[in-house]
């Protein structure tokens, strides 16, 4: 490990020196390489804040004079911690690496950047950064589900990416939220997503990746009902509506808010009743399914458990959130049965916020069995009664 902390110095050196460009461009190079294979072989997941300068410092000066020598270096950001302290940094580099034209040919490896370094994007370091800047980088971002890393063009193999493209979305709905981002974003940002997400697949691989986000990673995602209700909106001006209904399945999900507080899902309710009135009842066999879909019950309950900790499903106030691994020992059997009824009581206040009770639900709504991952349905809803504001008295 010394050896590694001293070659990120020797690069650092090197590019400080007075030798010319292509000389530094050559030995810095070298020194990446040998540092790469040192960390390939180093499993104890050291890896300091100050070992992100040298690598920018370095894809800088090959932006400049030879792109394709930033690959091991771009390899190397891309598995290192998350320093939100660099976005700043960052941003110039990824909006040159993010386009299709660059000669790395590494948008996807970017975008896994991109993602890693999430938490920076939301920091107060970025309110400095210029509005042309934040610009170019959702430009640059586009839509994630477009990039390709073919082989370079001198022969050597491409830059493997293993990365579900739907975080890049789960990143970009957060943004929504954001004041300092929202008047950057475009619907282009969410044209492949619109489409996934109008099949039930695709709205269960969204629902994972925003539950482990917000187990793992971001546990602000989207944690209030302002916020929701703040990005629904959003995303309605944007006629992202697919992705829109994925933030109410996302509000709707036990335990993102609290099942008790009126305050809270007097909003979410409103917001409901309309968008469906809106937009058409026949999205609303989505929700319903969801409220009670067991596919992700292990994630669900990961995702409770460390935001209630020892009584998750009873869903009080949120306490201190503890480590995904703290969370996962102390996941046990019977939690997935209370999990359940609290299932049983958020589909009740929906029936209760349409104006039926679960016995006529399915006979005025018209819902059809539909067989899992198709979408083929038949639903027609009689006018609602007025709203209800109404919560399940679970124990």
């Amino acid at each position: 490990m010394g050896s590694e902390r001293y070659g990120f110095l020797w690069v650092t050196d090197i590019l400080n020196s007075g030798y010319p460009d292509d000389d530094r461009l050559e030995m810095a190079s070298m020194v990446i390489q040998l540092l790469w294979k040192q960390l390939r072989s180093d499993d104890t997941g050291n890896f300091p804040p100050s070992r992100i300068p040298p690598l920018l410092d370095f894809l800088s000066l090959c932006e400049n004079l030879d792109p394709s020598e930033g690959s091991i270096a771009l390899r190397i950001l891309a598995t290192s911690p998350e320093y939100p302290d660099f976005c700043a940094r960052i941003l110039p580099v990824l909006v040159s690496i993010l386009s299709p034209t660059h000669p790395l040919r590494s948008r996807g490896l970017a975008l896994k950047i991109f993602h890693r370094f999430a938490a920076g994007w939301f920091s107060s370091e970025m309110e400095s950064v210029l509005h042309k800047d934040l610009n170019q980088l959702l430009q640059a971002v586009g839509d994630p589900f477009q990039f390709s890393d073919p082989p370079f063009q001198d022969g050597r193999r491409g830059i493997k990416t293993d990365f579900e493209p739907m975080v890049i979305v789960v990143v970009l709905i957060e943004l929504v939220s954001s004041e300092l981002w929202w008047n950057h974003l475009r619907r282009s940002n969410f044209t492949s997503c619109e489409a996934i997400l109008s099949t039930e697949g695709g709205r269960r691989t969204a629902l994972r990746c925003i539950l482990e986000t917000a187990a793992r990673s971001r546990p602000e995602f989207l944690d209030t009902s302002t916020k929701i209700i703040t990005t629904i909106k959003r995303l309605e001006e944007l006629q992202c509506l697919n992705t829109a209904e994925a933030v109410i399945l996302w509000a709707w999900t036990a335990g993102v808010v609290n099942v008790v507080d009126h305050d809270a899902w007097g909003p979410i309710e409103r917001k409901t009743l309309d968008f469906y009135h809106t937009y058409g009842i026949k999205r609303l066999t989505a929700l319903s399914r969801h409220i009670t879909d067991k596919t992700l019950e292990t994630r669900h309950m990961m995702f409770l458990l460390m935001r209630y900790q020892d009584d998750p499903c009873r869903m009080g106030s949120v306490q201190q959130l503890v480590s995904f691994e703290e969370a996962r020992d102390r996941l046990d059997a019977r939690y997935y049965g209370e999990l359940y009824v609290v299932q049983a009581c958020q589909l009740r206040r929906l029936y209760h916020l349409f104006g039926y009770d679960p016995v006529t639900w399915k006979e005025a709504v018209g819902v059809e069995e539909v067989n899992e991952g198709t979408d083929t349905l038949s639903v027609q809803l009689v006018t609602p009664i007025q709203f209800t504001d109404w919560v399940c008295d679970y124990p």
